[in-house]
């Protein structure tokens, strides 16, 4: 057999190696029509890479991208429409790239590791990203929280853990979730390590909701109810609060267990009660206004909104069965401040004693017993008490 001979045999060999799977090196013949003509390195065979075989971009112009006497390696498709004369084929790159990717991506889910990505679009219920290959990012795993608008995203690069892998279905799905929380746990432990109930910080406002307005301290975010964001009603924490602003937040609440931080920020300002009752001191005598009758007392306004309790007791130097008796809702009077307890907020009051005149009078005007003229007779300062017999002796000496 000649030389030339061997030579036809072995390109025929080459020739008949080209199957489908199989990985090949090609050559650029063209480019033209959206398409790539190929030629398979010695092998005598020709075929075809369409733009959606060779890259996922679909805005990418292909004469930008390759030009004639490129070489690379395909992926061999299938055949181009039965037994042609020529023996055509379609290629893919695309496809080649994403098997090699998808062994990378199988190693990084079994070792735990994250990937990083880039957003490339928004399709509904989530996103695609290039991780080497493509891969698909449902909408409630991008983030601990609602996400409702897509496009912010795209273009994005981002770290992400893989949920699952299927290189045969060609199936990847990401997650960014799982890494937040991750992330979230692990610089709760640390923020929470230093943070004790009661301690004041600042904070900065991250986001709004209806029921409160979430505050971040030191990379972690704690919650601000809607009732401790001010003393007065607030309808919209939105109303009084936006998301970037600083504020100074105290702690009231830490959950280990659910990883919760609690915060407010009335807490750290003067309550009304303390502002109203800043010169309020014990002793003194001041006027109120009655707002409120009960069978126990009644509530006296001293300062705006901020009310004191007459105890039934304290209302008259007389016996009182319901202070609805003696006083009315509307009426102006005097009172005595008996205490001022700012940790419960509570002001107790005097009607009685604020006009001690009125006391003085009330025991001069009020009746000797006998017993009491007696009980003078006999006892003096130095005296701790009398005996019956003493008594009765004494009258009976008189009567001699």
């Amino acid at each position: 057999m000649t030389d030339n001979s061997n030579q036809f045999l072995d390109a025929l060999k080459e020739m008949q190696g080209v199957e489908v799977g199989n990985i090949v090196n090609v050559e650029v013949l063209s480019v033209e029509d959206g398409q790539i003509a190929v030629g398979v390195e010695n092998a005598g065979v020709e075929g075809v890479i369409t733009k959606r075989e060779f890259t996922n971009d679909r805005n990418a112009d292909l004469n930008q991208l390759v030009k004639p006497g490129d070489k690379f390696e395909a992926l061999v498709l299938r055949r181009a429409g039965g037994d042609k004369e020529n023996g055509e084929f379609f290629f893919s790159v695309t496809r080649l790239k994403e098997r090699e990717a998808y062994k990378e991506l199988e190693k990084v889910f079994e070792e735990g590791k994250t990937v990083e990505g880039t957003v490339t679009g928004a399709v509904r219920g989530g996103l695609l990203v290039d991780v080497g290959t493509r891969g698909f990012l449902p909408a409630s795993l991008i983030s601990n929280r609602y996400v409702s608008d897509l496009k912010p995203y795209i273009g994005k690069k981002m770290n992400l853990k893989i949920t699952e892998i299927d290189p045969n279905k060609n199936r990847l799905i990401l997650s960014r979730k799982d890494l937040i929380e991750q992330e979230r746990e692990e610089a709760f432990e640390n923020v929470a390590s230093q943070l004790v109930v009661g301690d004041t910080v600042e904070g900065k406002v991250s986001r709004l909701t209806g029921f409160g307005a979430f505050v971040d301290v030191g990379g972690v975010d704690g919650l601000v109810h809607i009732s401790e964001i001010s003393y007065k009603h607030v309808d919209k924490p939105s109303d009084v609060l936006k998301a970037g602003q600083d504020v100074k937040v105290k702690v009231i609440g830490i959950d280990d267990d659910r990883h919760r931080i609690s915060l407010s920020i009335k807490q750290t300002l003067p309550s009304p009660f303390e502002e109203a009752t800043e010169g309020l001191h014990e002793g003194d005598i001041i006027e109120g206004e009655v707002k409120t009758l009960t069978s126990f007392g009644a509530f006296i306004e001293v300062a705006d909104g901020i009310q004191g309790l007459v105890h039934v007791s304290e209302i008259a130097n007389k016996h009182v069965d319901k202070p609805s008796d003696v006083l009315k809702v509307g009426q102006t009077v005097k009172v005595k401040v008996l205490s001022v307890d700012p940790s419960d907020r509570r002001i107790s009051l005097s009607i009685k004693q604020a006009d001690p005149n009125a006391a003085k009078s009330e025991n001069n005007s009020r009746p000797r017993r006998r017993q009491d003229s007696v009980a003078d007779k006999y006892m003096n300062d130095n005296d701790n008490g009398f005996a019956l017999g003493d008594i009765i002796g004494d009258q009976l000496k008189d009567k001699d």
